[in-house]
């Protein structure tokens, strides 16, 4: 398996500029960007095994992809992704995304091991996680988000998350009724931009965690600038447009997940949420989450391209029924594609007490 990151890497890292981004024969995101404790997540099936391309460990200091992840003539780290294309199990959609790996090279521990994850204070084996809490802070701009739904008043039509943290998944503590394990997210940072609209949203969704079928399952977003995913209303000078550059800081530290946001033209943001708890972000309790909140799971951190607008059109709640043919070019020329540029990305890593 690392042989073929590691070959997957070398063949796409110098492979013929598919795009005019003016990529240097040399310069990779490792080059400006840590790498050391990152895993890739891009939308193809090279090795045509059925599954998503995932690049790790010393395979990411040479990999870049022309159409998915590169370095742009200015050396930000470029995301990008089209609607229609091969995703991760359980998922409709599609990604070029990093996940945090706190093993960095060592590919002999587990990707759901305690040891390549972090955990709050609260969760009762906290001294067997690779860190307790942790940092990420990013510089970006969204370059573009998909233009067509065949659902558009989905909320997640026209949006890109651009920032995570996830919980892992852990079908054992679900076996056992515990309440955790379910897989869900405290915090995806969203970029929407209607079509026709000058200016695009910011804003951040906390999901409660309960299992997949509970009906009070549900993500809870708060604004940052701009509306929120259900407002259609343009946000005008409230709002982003395209291209414009913001930062934000998730600082997990103990129990409690400060976020910071900050952008030329707007006041700083901030909030922060206990997540052992089943507390909102302004510290009321919310009686349909899970009474200990994500006290018991365990994270990491995402960051890059991950599409909201699935290729899925149905009554489900995620299926805004997007267009795409599949083909990168072609999708990108009709707009069917999210793109995200990173000047900064930085991750810390706290130190166990």
């Amino acid at each position: 398996m690392f042989k073929k990151f590691l070959c997957m890497s070398v063949i796409l890292g110098f492979s013929a500029n598919s795009m005019a981004h003016e990529q240097g024969p040399l310069s990779v995101p490792a080059d400006k960007f840590n790498m050391m404790n990152w895993k890739i997540t891009v939308p193809e099936d090279r090795d045509q095994n059925g599954k998503i391309d995932e690049i790790e460990g010393v395979a990411m200091f040479s990999y870049s992809n022309p159409d998915y992840f590169f370095l742009d003539k200015d050396g930000n780290m470029v995301f990008q992704v089209q609607n229609k294309a091969i995703t991760t199990s359980g998922s409709s959609n599609a990604r070029s995304e990093l996940r945090q790996m706190l093993r960095g090279t060592d590919l002999t521990i587990d990707v759901k091991a305690p040891a390549n994850n972090f955990a709050l204070t609260a969760h009762p084996d906290a001294d067997q996680y690779g860190a307790i809490g942790g940092k990420l802070e990013a510089t970006l701009k969204v370059n573009h988000v998909a233009t067509h739904a065949n659902q558009p008043d989905k909320y997640p039509a026209y949006s890109v998350v651009v920032g995570q943290i996830h919980a892992n998944k852990d079908p054992k503590q679900i076996d056992a009724k515990t309440g955790f394990g379910y897989g869900n997210e405290p915090l995806k940072i969203f970029y929407k931009k209607w079509p026709g609209h000058e200016n695009g949203s910011v804003f951040w969704n906390y999901e409660r965690n309960l299992e997949k079928n509970d009906p009070n399952r549900t993500d809870i977003a708060y604004p940052v600038w701009g509306n929120t995913w259900e407002n259609k209303a343009d946000p005008k000078d409230a709002g982003l447009a395209l291209g414009e550059e913001f930062s934000y800081t998730i600082d997990v530290q103990g129990n409690i997940m400060h976020l910071t946001f900050t952008t030329a033209k707007h006041d700083k943001v901030e909030y922060k949420i206990d997540l052992s708890k089943n507390l909102d972000a302004h510290g009321k309790v919310d009686s349909k989450d899970n009474p200990q909140g994500y006290a018991k799971d365990s994270f990491y951190f995402k960051a890059g391209a991950y599409g909201q607008c699935s290729v899925k059109d149905d009554d489900g709640f995620w299926s805004p029924g997007c267009a795409g043919t599949g083909d990168f070019a072609e999708d990108m020329k009709n707009g069917d594609y999210n793109s995200v540029s990173f000047s900064k990305l930085e991750l810390t890593t706290n130190a166990k007490k």
